[in-house]
């Protein structure tokens, strides 16, 4: 008797007849790591432009051509008046107003997370407010109001709006890791006989600490980089930013790019430092 043959499968036809194209099948296998590269090119490469363009010797007072190498302005950063001086402000504001709305916007996360009050859903909105309201509204605002104060503009104009702004940012940073963190934790200490100020010290603290810290950054850079709001309650005071915007008006120095691309280095080491300390963390655990 014979036996039946196997026969194999027949292969699934392709719709037009053609193989696919192998060039269009690796587009579309790295289409995301394509777009990721784009990405990170187009916010690199205007900083790359400053650092180049901080080792130009221009001719004129207008550093925008490329004429010749020089490293003049990084052994003279100081070299134009008031830069330093507007930066030294512009640094000590940011510290300030960076360290003030940290403990009062941790503070805020804690309570809008951990407490139940009356009016906690309109705090929770209002929180928002300076995220989402456009900073020239929020600059005449508060420009307003200090003239309705008769406070005179300055320092301590600038460093109050800069709290006030980066107050949201701080909060909102701290309230979402407050969230995620586990309350059977600080529950466990306070089993094993630890005092409020022991368990908020050794275990909530040191799990708030990177949203603390994502707030703190956050608000240092807002504040340093900040125009708009410092622009309408400033007065005579003259920050960074300021300076800058002035300079460009007559010619942007070289040491303004030498300041830039000192930053954005100081920057990119900080972070590289910070993901080295947390893989070596993973690698230990």
């Amino acid at each position: 008797m014979a036996t039946p043959t196997a026969t194999a499968p027949p292969s699934l036809p392709v719709a037009d007849g053609r193989k696919p194209n192998p060039v269009l099948r690796w587009i579309r296998r790295h289409l995301v790591v394509m777009a990721a590269i784009l990405a990170l090119a187009y916010m690199i490469v205007p900083n790359l432009v400053v650092l180049l363009f901080s080792f130009n010797k221009p001719n004129g007072r207008f550093n925008y051509a490329w004429e010749r190498f020089s490293t003049n302005a990084w052994k003279n950063p100081c070299g134009v008046a008031d830069l330093c001086g507007s930066l030294g402000l512009s640094l000590q504001i940011a510290v300030y107003s960076t360290i003030c709305a940290t403990i009062l916007g941790t503070m805020i996360a804690f309570a809008l997370v951990r407490y139940r009050f009356r009016g906690r859903p309109a705090i929770n909105a209002l929180i928002f407010l300076p995220m989402a309201m456009p900073e020239i509204v929020m600059a005449a605002s508060l420009g307003t109001l200090f003239l309705n104060m008769r406070v005179a503009f300055g320092f301590w104009t600038i460093l109050i709006a800069h709290i006030m702004f980066c107050l949201s940012f701080v909060v909102t940073a701290v309230k979402a890791r407050v969230m995620s963190m586990d309350p059977r934790l600080e529950q466990a200490a306070q089993d094993l006989y630890a005092t409020p100020a022991q368990t908020f010290l050794r275990i909530t603290l040191p799990l708030a600490a990177p949203g603390i810290a994502a707030g703190a950054l956050l608000s240092f850079a807002l504040s340093f980089d900040d125009f708009v709001i410092t622009q309408f309650n400033s007065g005579s005071t003259v920050t960074f930013p300021m300076f800058v915007w002035g300079s460009a008006q007559r010619g942007t120095p070289v040491q303004i790019n030498v300041i830039g691309s000192a930053m954005f280095i100081l920057a990119v080491l900080l972070t590289f430092v910070g993901q080295l300390i947390a893989n070596r963390r993973k690698a230990r655990s």
